[in-house]
């Protein structure tokens, strides 16, 4: 049944939660607004931005870095992370957008690789860094809150857009989506899995810090990795839209979690062992 509805389940279908009850929600994917298509999708990631931007700016002085340092560098950091995100999953997906070069750039439709916004956002920081001569560990660890509140916020446009969804299940917490034809499926809802897993992540990072526990730059930035490495690994591999390293059948993303795991791990504990000594 499920590769039926797949077609139809990214915009038509209603959404329902059975641990809930009967609670069923048909959100739509867009509205108008003085004539013009508002895309839900968007206007969440916007959301998720601005939230993650003042919650990272709020937290800067604890790191060295003023608020108007951080706002300058997000001048840079949030076009470039979109094009970077779209251009991250575009890569993975060459042979459709080769075929269909318009829709290259709409990312209203969905289509935002987050490995690929992190990376661009990534370097951006690094070159911003170097030329205004801010500490890049310390920024990157007041980014690292941001990041984690934008993804747990960000997920929900994939709510909206009927996608990012995992494999059948009958498990407690399934996410029912039912086509037009009354045909339905239960899935994991995967964006649900890793909006709260971000959303734990960002406590658990908060607390971390106000009680002391932060020991040097870049601390904050290596445990997100780790954190959201480890989800990544579990809820990626429920998802039924991976993007595949060529036909190898590896999930990309699983692959760069695990890398990231593995670095971010190693680099703990040389630190760790270096602050013993």
């Amino acid at each position: 049944m499920f590769p039926l509805l797949l077609e139809t389940i990214q915009r038509d279908s209603a959404i329902s939660f059975p641990m809930l009850g009967d609670w069923v929600i048909d959100p739509p994917a867009s509205f108008t607004l003085f004539g013009r298509s508002i895309y839900l999708y968007g206007v969440v990631i916007a959301l998720a931005f601005l939230c993650g931007i003042l919650l990272s700016a709020g937290k800067a002085p604890q790191f060295g870095i003023s608020a108007d340092s951080f706002y300058d560098l997000m001048i840079w950091v949030i076009p470039l992370s979109i094009l970077g995100a779209r251009l991250y999953y575009v890569a993975f997906q060459a042979d459709y957008y080769l075929a269909h070069p318009g829709e290259i750039f709409a990312v209203w439709e969905g289509g935002l690789a987050i490995y690929g916004g992190i990376i661009a956002g990534f370097l951006v920081t690094l070159v911003f860094c170097r030329v205004k001569q801010h500490p890049f560990p310390a920024m990157l660890d007041a980014m690292s809150f941001g990041i984690l509140l934008g993804q747990a916020i960000g997920r929900w446009g994939n709510f909206f857009n009927r996608e990012a969804f995992g494999a059948e299940t009958e498990i407690f917490c399934r996410m029912g989506l039912t086509a037009p034809d009354g045909s339905a499926v239960y899935v994991h809802p995967t964006f649900l899995y890793e909006s709260l897993w971000n959303l734990c992540g960002l406590v658990l990072l908060s607390l971390f810090v106000r009680r002391g526990k932060r020991r040097y730059d870049g601390q904050c930035i290596l445990l997100y990795f780790l954190w959201y490495g480890l989800g990544r690994v579990w809820i990626e591999g429920l998802r039924t839209d991976s993007l595949y390293l060529g036909s190898t059948g590896i999930r990309v993303s699983q692959l760069l979690s695990i890398v990231l795991v593995l670095i971010s791990t190693g680099i703990l504990i040389k630190k760790r062992r270096e602050n013993h000594v």
